[in-house]
């Protein structure tokens, strides 16, 4: 592995753009964060790729590009140790919540390597607060992964240390069918999924909407779909991605004003449900920190995004 560029603040969010093999094909991102005003002391959080590109292809994510293959075993856990070991040399984490995101370039569930790196992590970190997280839309092909999924968490990561997120973005098949252009799972076989996947003690398993104008969030029928026993909800803006200009999309969320949520974070919670609305630092979209293989493709294209990312005000090195 060979970085090209970081990007980024310290105290904030740093991206690095890496060359994992001997061809600029397979290039991938990766990034650690903090969560101001909680100090990296209590809580650090690393994002890591798991495909060359992602061949999903959603409406809002820059990590739809070419699409080169899969990550080897070694490969993923080499984005993590990288991270690790610039502050931790011993691997030794004392962070009471040190959460790995597999959620940056590439759908999970794609990649049974994914599963293998998750296998790995505890005999590798002595981290008493590792929570990992997997993000995934639910390809039709994840049944494998996502069964397999169930025996790693329980066996390794029980008790609230593992975290699952499904991406949904719209309650309207057809909507969400342009949003995530992929075969999926519907919300019944996500939800029969859930409840196998649930164990007493565990995180409940979150359900994300990056809302778009003019694409239906509807509390009611997620209700009529999802236990909230079992699920919570998160909402997110939509990032200013190059994607999200090309698409013409408006961000249902005002990412500067909190108050533009309140409807649709009272129709959740009326419902029953806990919600989390996630508006991350603004300046993250500066840095591109908040959503996948922005840089990468920053470098290739002329498309300048209202709010974007100012990359080389926020560039470290350049190799």
């Amino acid at each position: 592995m060979k970085i090209l560029d970081v990007y980024g603040k310290e105290d904030l969010a740093k991206v690095y753009i890496a060359r994992m093999r001997d061809d600029d094909g397979f290039l991938v991102e990766f990034v650690e964060s903090t969560q101001p005003p909680i100090p990296l002391e209590k809580k650090w959080v690393l994002i890591v790729s798991s495909l060359f590109g992602c061949p999903v292809k959603c409406k809002m994510c820059d990590a739809g590009g070419k699409y080169s293959g899969k990550l080897e075993t070694d490969e993923i856990l080499g984005q993590i140790d990288y991270m690790v070991r610039r502050r931790f040399p011993d691997r030794k984490v004392p962070i009471p919540k040190f959460k790995i995101q597999f959620a940056r370039m590439g759908e999970p569930s794609m990649n049974m390597n994914v599963l293998n790196a998750l296998d790995k992590l505890p005999q590798i970190y002595d981290a008493p607060g590792l929570i990992p997280s997997v993000s995934t839309v639910a390809p039709k092909s994840s049944g494998d992964f996502l069964d397999r999924l169930i025996e790693i968490k329980d066996r390794h990561y029980p008790n609230g240390r593992f975290q699952l997120q499904f991406s949904i973005h719209s309650t309207n098949p057809i909507h969400r069918d342009e949003l995530i252009p992929v075969k999926k799972w519907s919300f019944d076989e996500i939800a029969e999924y859930g409840a196998r996947f649930h164990k007493e003690g565990d995180k409940k398993i979150t359900l994300n909407f990056a809302g778009a104008m003019g694409y239906d969030v509807e509390p009611d029928i997620v209700r009529k779909h999802f236990d909230p026993d079992l699920f919570l909800i998160k909402l997110t803006p939509l990032n200013p991605t190059v994607r999200v200009k090309e698409s013409e999309l408006e961000s249902m969320i005002d990412p500067y004003d909190s108050t533009s949520a309140k409807g649709i974070v009272d129709g959740f919670k009326q419902n029953g449900y806990d919600v989390i609305l996630s508006i991350g630092e603004v300046e993250e979209n500066k840095i591109g920190s908040n959503c996948g293989q922005f840089l990468t493709r920053y470098r290739t294209t002329q498309t300048r995004i209202k709010e974007g990312y100012d990359t080389q005000k926020y560039k470290l090195i350049s190799n």
